[in-house]
């Protein structure tokens, strides 16, 4: 991979941001009653790694255009992450604590702002 390749990706905070967010979740997920691994954890887990995801995918495209689209993508990932963390509430498997709501907080905002940032620009 060349350094260029990775570093229009990496050198995003949403994107860091993100990568932080699907740690958080794997670990909160590890917790969760084994009858689940194949249904809530793996959406949940997929929804999260989807959110970095797509944001390198549209940011490898190298057009503002495609940038946005991926970030669109990544941010309907997040809403659906979202979802399933009151899901997984409502069903006692998680009890929101402050740092998953702050990163959650920092994941939208980061791409609320880098999508403003780019629809800007045309």
């Amino acid at each position: 991979m060349s350094v260029w390749y990775r570093k229009s990706h990496e050198s995003l905070d949403c994107w860091r941001i993100a990568m932080d967010l699907v740690d958080a979740v794997y670990m909160l997920t590890a917790s969760f009653p084994s009858d689940e691994r194949y249904s809530l954890t793996q959406q949940m887990r997929r929804a999260a790694y989807s959110i970095p995801s797509n944001i390198a995918e549209g940011k490898a495209r190298d057009t503002n255009k495609e940038t946005l689209r991926g970030l669109y993508i990544a941010r309907g990932s997040l809403a659906e992450l979202e979802t399933q963390l009151e899901i997984a509430q409502r069903q006692n498997y998680y009890t929101p604590t402050p740092e998953m709501e702050l990163l959650l907080r920092k994941a939208s905002q980061s791409l609320n702002g880098y999508i403003r940032y780019l629809a800007s620009r045309g």
